[in-house]
This record gives structure tokens, sequence and C-alpha cells, in this order.
């Protein structure tokens, strides 16, 4: 491939991410800007909520031909909420939802949520990141509730093989799963970065898996029409 052939695509790639972030609804784009390179997508700027930042990143991940997103947003709020403000809600969120557990705890600093603590299931981790994503004045967010071991089924590795195959938004041909342990790792191709993270979490839910090691490549089909710049 030449190497006006490649600026073409980047240029493509860039606009079709502007589109993306423009329609998306959960996403302020006004002040946000995106550049693309190699599939590699860098998305800067400034947006009003940390859910908006996250929001922006997985329209990026939605275009196609994108293989990977640096997200350098900065949440920055017109009115700077208080510490403690933000966690009486960041603890009423948490309480609220049904699948977190009692064992996770919650940390704020700076507008800086840190979750720990222990869950029995991946999901119930991921559960506490959603909770939260839209409390106001959360900047940034580290997750590092564990997940307590559990026994491993026997046909732990058929059920998550059988769950990528059954489903409809992955094309879990070219994947290989392997167990070790409570560790499931995920290695081969698929299309889109979505894909990627669709069999990750497909893995992540099966009964005993605490963690995941995706290893997944994303290999997009090539794209039609990236000369043609609109």
């Amino acid at each position: 491939m030449t190497t006006q052939m490649l600026t073409d695509t980047d240029k493509w790639m860039r606009q079709a991410v502007m589109r993306e972030l423009d329609w998306d609804p959960r996403v302020d784009a006004a002040a946000v800007a995106a550049t693309a390179q190699d599939g590699a997508v860098t998305l800067t700027g400034i947006i009003d909520t940390y859910a908006g930042k996250l929001a922006a990143e997985r329209a990026a991940k939605r275009v196609r031909g994108v293989r990977a997103v640096a997200n350098e947003l900065i949440v920055r709020l017109s009115a700077p909420r208080l510490d403690t403000d933000i966690a009486a809600d960041v603890a009423h969120a948490l309480r609220v939802n049904a699948a977190v557990p009692e064992t996770v705890q919650a940390a704020v600093h700076n507008g800086v949520v840190t979750l720990t603590g222990d869950a029995k299931w991946s999901f119930q981790t991921r559960e506490a990141e959603r909770s939260i994503r839209h409390v106001k004045g959360v900047h940034a967010l580290h997750n590092y509730v564990s997940v307590v071991p559990r026994a491993i089924e026997k046909d732990v590795r058929h059920r998550i093989v059988e769950a990528l195959h059954h489903n409809a938004n992955l094309d879990a041909r070219e994947i290989t799963v392997s167990i070790a342990g409570e560790t499931a790792e995920l290695t081969g191709t698929v299309g889109t970065w979505l894909q990627r993270e669709t069999a990750e979490r497909a893995a992540a839910n099966a009964p005993g898996i605490s963690r995941v090691h995706n290893k997944i490549i994303v290999v997009p089909p090539p794209i039609e029409g990236a000369d043609e710049i609109c």
C-alpha cells in the first residue's frame, strides 16, 4: 500500500470518527478533536462528564478499521463539585444497584473514584463501574475490586466457546480459548474492536473465571472508498 493510500485512509477514519461522535447523543463533541494514524485513533479536548468520555471512546471504536483508541479527553465541569458530595452520590449509586455486592467500597479524591473490595463474579465489578459513570463530578475511575476465586467447572472452556459462537454480535470462528486456573486466555483475530470486547465479556462471565487475558488481534477488512474523502 502506498504512502498516499495510507494518508487517505487516515483522513477517512478521522472524519468517520468525528461523524460518529457528532451522531452520538451521549457525547458533547463541540470541544472534542480526533486524529487517526494506521488504525490508531487519539481523542483530545474537553468534555463535561466521565460518562461522556467513555461514550466518546465507544463511538470511536465503532468505526470500521479502528484498532486502538487513546482517550486523552479531559473531564472538566463548569461548576466543580466537592468530593464529599460526589462520594455521597457514588455510595447511593452503588447501594441501589442490586448487582453490586456490599463488599464493594469506593473512595473519592479530587473527583477520582477508586473501587476496592471483592466480588463473586466479574460482571459485578463492571456493574459497580457502570453505576457511577454518570455521577456528576467524577473525572476518572480506578477499579481494584477483586474477583474471589470459585470452583472451576469441568466444562468451563466448552461453555465459553459455546457462548462465543452463540453471540450474534461476534464472529468467533478465529478465536481460541484456553484455561489456566481461574484465568481464561483468548487468542486469534476478529474484524472489529467491539467484537474483541464482546468476546472478553463473554469469557469473563463464565463460572469460576476471575481474569481474562485478551490477546485477540483486530484485523479489520479493507475500507472501501477511503480514497474518496468526504
